[in-house]
């Protein structure tokens, strides 16, 4: 998820290189003269903007400098009240609000970036991540799925198919767990998860697949392939107690 954080900084740098355009002149050429006086309170207006815009952004870097998170948020509503065309803008304050845990204004700021572009993939990630948090599962499958289609992410169809599971959509849920344990990426990816100690520990993604389609197999009574299932995810990584506690569960 860090990959799509956009660092205040250059996004401010950004933004104040954006206030400038226009004003620049090309080599050996003066520069515009004065305003005429008819056009005075429009240049004014156009200096003081460019004034408050240095200021907010300023106010937001230091503020974030110095871990004073409620003032910094404060000063990017400001910037964004000045550039609302600005989605950059708008996802650095959807990511501070999932990284303080607010998972609604997080999920509510990213449903404006997606009705202006449906395939933003930061946004969509956000969002899915978001509504999980929420245990709003319908509403991340579809995040997730919009994601896949225009990521096609091994891991973000590992989240399709576990979503698919808990939401009782076993078949789609061992689909996708078969359609990922084919692909080459799933030879070296990774996923963690948490035993009854919330201690995190690392597990081949094959074996989570085959845990994943031996509860799916469970939960719809075939235990035979339950059984297979597994004892296949025992043979990819001895070690996975989910697998392990699973196996026994049946005996």
């Amino acid at each position: 998820m860090k990959k799509y954080f956009f660092a205040a900084v250059l996004i401010l740098i950004a933004l104040l290189a954006e206030a400038q355009k226009g004003k620049q002149t090309t080599p050996g050429k003066a520069p515009d003269p004065a305003p005429a006086a008819e056009t005075q309170d429009k240049y004014i207006r156009a200096t003081t903007a460019d004034i408050l815009v240095n200021h907010f952004a300023r106010k937001q870097a230091v503020a974030q400098r110095w871990g004073d998170y409620d003032v910094a948020k404060d000063a990017l509503y400001d910037l964004i009240a000045e550039f609302p065309g600005n989605d950059s803008l708008i996802f650095t304050l959807a990511y501070f609000y999932y990284e303080n845990q607010k998972h609604a204004s997080c999920a509510v700021v990213c449903n404006d970036l997606l009705a202006r572009n449906p395939k933003n993939a930061p946004a969509l990630e956000l969002s899915a991540v978001s509504y999980e948090n929420l245990n709003i599962k319908d509403k991340a499958l579809q995040n997730y799925e919009s994601l896949f289609l225009v990521t096609n992410n091994s891991s973000t169809l590992y989240k399709m198919a576990s979503l698919q599971y808990d939401l009782k959509r076993y078949g789609e849920s061992i689909t996708n767990s078969d359609i990922l344990l084919s692909k080459p990426q799933s030879d070296s990816l990774k996923v963690v998860f948490t035993d009854a100690k919330n201690n995190s520990k690392e597990h081949p993604i094959k074996a989570a697949l085959h845990n994943l389609k031996g509860l799916s197999y469970k939960a719809q009574g075939d235990m035979v392939n339950a059984k297979k299932s597994f004892e296949e995810a025992l043979k990819i990584d001895p070690a996975f107690e989910a697998a392990k506690q699973n196996l026994a569960s049946l005996k």
